[in-house]
């Protein structure tokens, strides 16, 4: 996941709507977008230099997955973090790394096990150091690889919709001593897959995302300031 602040330099308006959503999903993500604030589309697609067009199709989906609320006739905003939709899209998440760590073991290289090492490593010194972009960028890359390795593309497509309503909630979470926890988990399910058990693998996959705690804290976001609305 690299994230980019929607401040940067204006997108050309031949980008697809994927573009416009992975930016609008990333500033949610990282918290440039915060929970409640308004999200007007003309706004936005000034900001972006593209027309409502896209940015309005770009709402609905971010609405489908959570991550945006719509009032018919009123307003758009970022949706809060709520403990239903965390552990709703928790329980989602974790199945589905679960069935694309027991489908990659077999297809896993020598490659893509180093990946994996060194996304871990680099996790584990973003987290030492409180570096809480690193860290969730180095734990995408982390479980990236068997998601790509699996070859499932319908698996992809479901953790591209829910999988940055935990990340959201995951940002609170590294700074605490659950990070030094994810990356032994994380290092034991190298080991699986370098052994080539299929089923460790996916329930140690599986138990990663399960175990997370990944409760909302209500002090961390306070109320959207005037300079930070779009």
């Amino acid at each position: 996941m690299h994230i980019v602040p929607l401040s940067v330099a204006p997108l050309s308006r031949t980008l697809l709507r994927d573009d416009i959503l992975s930016r609008l999903r990333d500033a949610i993500v990282d918290g440039s977008l915060a929970p409640g604030e308004q999200l007007r589309d003309g706004d936005l697609a000034e900001r972006l230099g593209v027309s409502r067009t896209p940015v309005r199709e770009a709402l609905l989906e971010l609405a489908r997955a959570g991550l945006v609320r719509s009032t018919p006739g009123r307003s758009t905003v970022v949706a809060p973090l709520e403990d239903r939709a965390i552990l709703d899209a928790q329980s989602v998440v974790a199945a589905m790394h679960g069935v694309a760590a027991r489908e990659a073991v077999a297809r896993l290289t020598p490659a893509d096990l180093d990946e994996m090492r060194a996304a871990n490593a680099d996790f584990t010194a973003a987290q030492r150091r409180g570096d809480l972009d690193a860290a969730v960028i180095a734990d995408a890359r982390f479980h990236a690889v068997a998601v790509s390795a699996c070859g499932n593309a319908a698996v992809a497509g479901v953790l591209s919709q829910y999988e940055p309503v935990l990340r959201r909630a995951e940002r609170l979470r590294f700074g605490s001593h659950e990070g030094a926890e994810s990356a032994e988990r994380h290092a034991r399910l190298i080991a699986a897959c370098a052994d080539g058990d299929a089923e460790a693998a996916a329930h140690l996959a599986e138990q990663t995302w399960r175990s997370l705690s990944l409760a909302p804290r209500t002090d961390t976001h306070p109320t959207p300031t005037e300079e930070h609305r779009p």
